[in-house]
């Protein structure tokens, strides 16, 4: 099943209040939504924030969607940029207010031109991924989204620790590969 028909399944599924499948939604796109947010805000705890409130905002928003064989991806990219955004006025606001606390490293706005490359990026990313074979997008999933170890991916899919270091290591590089693709264009 392709990335866009498995989002629309679990967007019906999310929508009708199935948890499970909005699960698989978060697992599935938390990475880019994190990294759009980390991209506007350039802070991993604000990036965090900004990222769970996202999918809050879905979770909500899900039962109106209207997904014409769309990923979901730029949907969730629309929503973390308006988080991200509210996020910036709320500490510019506090900046302000704060004589002692002053941030100059805090943007004073948000970038279009980046944002159009951050969802870019996230949708390469995205599509990239939906290209692995089940078992590298398995191990890339539970790795490098989860944050699992090596070991207890290995042991999760019944194979050994080498052939998830190896494999992950191919899946970065081409990973990497879609990203400069993408910074190049």
């Amino acid at each position: 099943m392709s990335t866009h028909s498995q989002d629309q399944a679990w967007a019906a599924r999310a929508a009708a209040g199935d948890r499970d499948a909005f699960r698989a939604i978060y697992r599935a796109h938390v990475r880019p939504v994190y990294w759009i947010a980390h991209g506007i805000l350039g802070s991993a705890p604000d990036a965090e924030d900004v990222a769970q409130e996202t999918f809050t905002v879905a979770w909500r928003k899900l039962p109106g969607l209207q997904l014409a064989g769309e990923s979901l991806l730029p949907w969730l990219a629309t929503i973390c940029r308006f988080q991200a955004a509210n996020r910036l006025r709320v500490l510019r606001r506090d900046r302000d207010n704060t004589a002692n606390a002053l941030d100059d490293a805090l943007p004073d706005t948000v970038s279009v031109e980046d944002q159009v490359i951050s969802l870019a990026l996230a949708e390469r990313i995205a599509a990239e991924v939906g290209l692995l074979d089940e078992i590298d997008r398995e191990i890339f999933r539970l790795c490098a989204v989860e944050g699992y170890a090596y070991q207890v991916a290995a042991a999760e899919l019944g194979v050994s620790h080498a052939v998830v270091r190896n494999r992950l290591s191919r899946v970065r590089t081409r990973l990497r590969g879609a990203v400069q693709e993408v910074r190049d264009a």
